[in-house]
């Protein structure tokens, strides 16, 4: 598809619009306090919609209606599991983080396991955002180009620029003000998409759905638990530690509880976040189904060049969707991916300089960390633009050995939030015990599971899919970190236990509003 002018216009207004909202807060930036948590004045509402967009990145617009394109919605199954970690996380972890850190996440695994705990977990959060960074850029740039025809290094450096220029400015005030912004784009372009697609399907939508429930597509994956496969139970198993690892020991949603007014304010925000996503994780299924079902009622082939499932849609959009739908699409595509990225830029600055900087300049002022954390954000931005151009010249393989190696060293986050929250036994070497299990084990999965194995083993080859490696993962921080610190020592200290869950329990102030 060529140049539309419609769709054009969409895709400047928006990019006009969220950078106007993004830099007209630059004034009030004048303190690391302001710059990473707002100064704690964000209402809840605008921190539903900044989760939500935060959460919808540009890989779902593409990945979940490929997914059941190709296959059924098991792939939905773990975002069930998000209702699950909210009711745990809610009630507790929030007012929790909001007392006991100020700035970064991480401050709390620095006082329950030592300053070496929370580099690990830090380090973790950089390297695993800086790369996801990096490939949300190239795939929003490749999704575009692929319905355009535009060229991909420009539009690489042209999303890098943007977002990066309003996050610079704006801090993680702008970032939320455009998140609200952009998650209204997201869910107008999503209803318009599916409206648009419902309309066109040979016989309807009654037809389209009933084939798509008599071939299962609608199915949830096998109800049988089976550690080597990718049934219902390990999808759910997968889902409960990859949100709990996000709602306890990611920065991009700890950062959010920090800037709400009041703990009530963070529990609605993130509650309703979490109730926002959800529909709209089902209607990208939604969409993928119909899509199928299209193809099989209409006759219609797909072109060669549509070799995989992630671009069916994109494709659908480029060849089918009527002029400003199409525009509004990417431009909620372009909404979704620098969303993503703005919060993680302000948040690796916000690590950078909570979790390294203060700790090896302490007597520095506030107006000079503000300047490095601006700093880290720019040259982060930067890098974050080159490591796309990267994988689009040199392709994906890069990217997939720098995965692989980030995955190895930064295993377990989850199982240590669940080892210092719930075990005032648990020590610093019964943590560290811990996490060298983890790493050997997710070394061995790792370069020695899946089809594409890097070390073969033969008979010790790992049996496990990558998701059940990573749900091992955690499980093994939390037995093996729990019976050497048993070994150890297994002491309870009246300060640690302050730090678990359990001391946390017994301060029952906890519970009544404080912040507001």
């Amino acid at each position: 598809m060529g140049v539309r002018w419609l769709d054009l216009i969409v895709i400047v207004l928006y990019l006009g619009m969220v950078t106007w909202i993004g830099t007209r807060v630059w004034r009030r930036q004048t303190s690391t306090e302001a710059y990473f948590v707002a100064k704690r004045s964000i209402p809840h509402w605008a921190m539903a919609f900044s989760f939500f967009a935060t959460l919808i990145s540009s890989i779902t617009f593409v990945a979940y209606p490929g997914s059941a394109f190709a296959g059924d919605w098991r792939e939905l199954v773990p975002g069930f599991m998000v209702l699950v970690v909210l009711l745990l996380v809610g009630t507790v972890v929030i007012p929790f983080y909001r007392r006991v850190v100020g700035m970064s996440a991480y401050e709390y695994f620095g006082k329950r396991f030592g300053y070496g705990a929370r580099v690990y977990a830090a380090l973790g959060f950089l390297i695993g955002h800086f790369s996801k960074m990096g490939f949300v850029v190239f795939l929003l740039a490749l999704t575009i180009h692929s319905i355009t025809g535009w060229d991909l290094i420009t539009l690489i450096i042209l999303t890098g620029v943007v977002t990066v220029a309003y996050t610079l400015a704006g801090g993680i005030e702008g970032v939320i003000w455009t998140e609200v912004v952009q998650g209204i784009i997201m869910w107008l372009g999503t209803f318009l998409c599916l409206g648009y697609l419902l309309f066109v399907i040979p016989g309807g939508p009654g037809a389209a759905l009933s084939l798509a429930w008599e071939q299962g597509k609608f199915g949830l994956g096998d109800m049988k638990f089976d550690l080597t496969g990718k049934g219902f139970w390990v999808m759910a198993l997968y889902g409960f530690f990859w949100y709990l690892q996000k709602y306890a020991g990611d920065q991009t949603i700890v950062q959010r509880y920090l800037v709400a007014r009041t703990d009530k304010d963070a529990l609605k925000g993130v509650s309703v976040g979490a109730l926002m996503c959800l529909p709209a994780w089902m209607l990208f299924m939604l969409i993928g189904t119909l899509l199928w079902a299209y193809y099989q009622l209409s006759g219609e082939a797909l072109p060669p060049h549509v070799d995989k499932p992630d671009k069916v849609f994109p494709y659908f959009v480029g060849s089918h969707m009527p002029v400003g739908i199409a525009g509004l699409f990417m431009a909620a595509l372009m909404a979704a991916g620098m969303s993503t990225i703005a919060s993680d830029l302000n948040c690796f600055s916000a690590v950078c300089v909570e979790d390294y900087f203060r700790r090896f300049w302490p007597g520095t002022t506030d107006p000079v960390r503000l300047l490095v954390g601006r700093i880290v954000v720019l040259l982060s931005g930067i890098a974050t633009i080159a490591v796309a151009i990267v994988i689009a010249l040199a392709g994906e393989r890069t990217l997939s050995l720098y995965f692989t190696v980030s995955s190895i060293l930064t295993a377990g986050i989850a199982g240590i939030f669940i080892l210092a929250f719930l075990s005032p036994r648990a020590n610093r070497l019964g943590l560290w015990t811990g996490i060298a299990a983890c790493i050997i084990f997710t070394a061995w999965g790792v370069l020695t599971g899946g089809e594409r194995r890097i070390l073969d083993l033969g008979v010790l080859n790992c049996p496990f899919p990558g998701i059940t490696v990573g749900i091992l993962g955690h499980v093994i921080v939390v037995a093996v970190g729990y019976l050497a610190s048993l070994v150890c020592g297994g002491r309870i200290d009246k300060d640690i236990y302050s730090l678990t869950l359990w001391g946390w329990l017994k301060k029952k102030e906890h519970w009544v509003e404080t912040s507001g």
